[in-house]
């Protein structure tokens, strides 16, 4: 049977990573509104209200999510790169989820933002050096430091996954 949570697997980084690799990363993480776009088109209002999987968010809620969870990770790289290892503060995901402006807003809110925020993001790695990308900040959850090249692996994984979520349930649905 099918892992509707992770259809195009969990994210996984063996070994050293490369500027190549960083440059792979990047163009995701720019192509991901466009992706993201391209997955809901044509949708109705109540297949936006479909969620991707028994128990999992709907097609509504995974598009915000994406613009909360992306909103986060481009402040920890602004904090790695301004400041010297610092602590990020998590957030509930699910709580997140479950307010108004995620259940029920509509989605094009979140395709701008996504847009531009992804705009700008790309700006942004473009100019980090080699060493910018290994600062890192430490998350209390997991209690891990995380370097800069692996959470944009991290993310551009996590675009993917989540455009992935919709595409898979569309072609289940038959839409």
């Amino acid at each position: 049977m099918e892992d509707y949570r992770f259809p195009i697997g969990h994210f996984e980084q063996e070994g050293p990573i490369t500027a190549g690799q960083r440059e792979l990363w990047i163009k995701e993480i720019g192509q991901l509104p466009g992706k993201l776009r391209l997955a809901i088109e044509g949708l109705s209002e109540a297949q936006l209200d479909t969620p991707y999987r028994d128990g999992g968010w709907t097609v509504r809620q995974v598009v915000h999510h994406l613009a909360d969870s992306h909103m986060n990770s481009f402040i920890r790289f602004k904090l790695a790169l301004t400041e010297d290892k610092p602590t990020v503060k998590p957030y509930s995901e699910k709580r997140w989820a479950e307010l108004a402006d995620t259940a029920t807003a509509p989605i094009e809110l979140s395709l701008h933002l996504l847009e531009a925020l992804h705009e700008r993001w790309v700006h942004l790695l473009h100019a980090m050096s080699d060493a910018d990308f290994e600062r890192s900040f430490y998350h209390p959850e997991s209690q891990r430091t995380i370097p800069l090249d692996y959470n944009l692996g991290t993310y551009a994984w996590h675009g993917n996954h989540h455009a992935a979520h919709i595409t898979s349930l569309r072609a289940r649905k038959g839409w």
